[in-house]
């Protein structure tokens, strides 16, 4: 049962991937997408015509595999910090992720530091944004094990939040400074996958081998999380060294969630629906909620994106809101659901 759930998810993927493509503001059949993406990488068959390979090949395509790629780290991220924290409703988001990125961003963009940067040329705000969003993860983690010696969840989950609303307290005072540019960071944070916010295939080459390197690695942990999600005590009688595993799951998590969102801007609630959803298909082994995050997240990422560039076509929504439509009522659902539970 398992395997063909399996096989319907990667066929889901498979038909999201070809609606993203083909849709817009010209709709292009599914046989040229297939003829242009054999033509492009293998050199084989007959060339389309020049209009049909640019939109696909410059435009939809890279820009499918990148909101792909967004949404699968997001989703990873997720699980992880979901079941680390022993938390349905936790993200890396709340230990600050995106307050530091949003932070490195605002420095770019109203200080001008990227002059001094030229070797960045091109990515110096998303290097920035990934560099605060890691950094700040880093201070929640080193700032609980100070406060606790046992790293215990809420400890985390408390200290993430003082520090993200802290940083974004700073962020806020650096928009009244600069209010000129203010307009472009609220545009940043609202999250894009249109090519004069990102740069298409270079991003893809970037993010994808560390979101790939990062599901890699959570996959090697996966026993551990499973134990996890029955509490500490119970990791610590099978040998768990839960300082250790924390740090490093924690840091895993921020990692593939910083760098992606450096890249598109802050996209939330990915990282909350997906999980959930490959849990109650799946079961609640992370051998196979891992890959399966990632597909999910994935193929909703590109679902949002596309709903984004065609509701209002042509015009553009940012993703970040479609995505908050979608999620925020989910969000309200588990929290209320869980509360139901614990009074039973």
């Amino acid at each position: 049962m398992k395997k063909i759930q399996v096989v319907l998810a990667f066929a889901i993927l498979l038909g999201v991937f070809i609606v993203a493509i083909g849709r817009g503001s010209v709709n292009i059949s599914t046989g040229d997408i297939f003829r242009v993406i054999v033509y492009r990488t293998f050199g084989l068959g007959t060339a389309p015509a020049t209009g049909v390979i640019s939109i696909i090949w410059y435009s939809r395509l890279p820009r499918a595999l990148l909101a792909f790629v967004v949404g699968a780290s997001l989703a990873v991220s997720g699980a992880i910090m979901q079941s680390v924290l022993r938390n349905p409703l936790a993200s890396s988001y709340t230990l600050g992720v995106s307050s530091g990125a949003s932070f490195g961003a605002s420095l770019v963009l109203f200080t001008g530091v990227g002059a001094v940067l030229p070797m960045l040329t091109g990515f110096t705000l998303p290097a920035m944004g990934f560099v605060f969003g890691m950094f700040t993860i880093m201070l929640v983690v080193a700032m609980a094990s100070k406060m606790d010696g046992r790293m215990n969840n809420n400890t985390i989950i408390l200290v993430g939040m003082v520090l993200s609303l802290f940083v974004n307290s700073v962020t806020t005072l650096l928009m009244a400074l600069y209010r000129e540019y203010a307009q472009r960071l609220i545009f940043w944070q609202m999250g894009s996958f249109s090519p004069t916010h990102t740069q298409g295939w270079q991003t893809v080459a970037i993010l994808a081998p560390i979101t790939l390197l990062g599901c890699l690695l959570a996959l090697r942990y996966h026993r551990e999380l499973d134990i996890m999600t029955f509490g500490e005590e119970q990791a610590q009688l099978m040998g768990i060294n839960l300082r250790q595993v924390k740090w490093i799951l924690l840091l895993i998590a921020a990692a593939i969630t910083g760098s992606a969102i450096a890249f598109v801007g802050i996209i939330g609630f990915v990282d909350l629906v997906s999980p959930h959803v490959v849990r109650r298909i799946f079961g609640s082994r992370h051998r196979l909620i891992i890959p399966l995050s990632a597909i999910f997240g994935g193929a909703f990422m590109m679902l949002c994106d596309l709903v984004a560039r065609t509701v209002v076509s042509p015009g553009e929504l940012p993703v970040g809101v479609v995505s908050a439509l979608i999620g925020a009522p989910f969000f309200g659902y588990v929290y209320f659901a869980k509360g139901r539970r614990a009074k039973c």
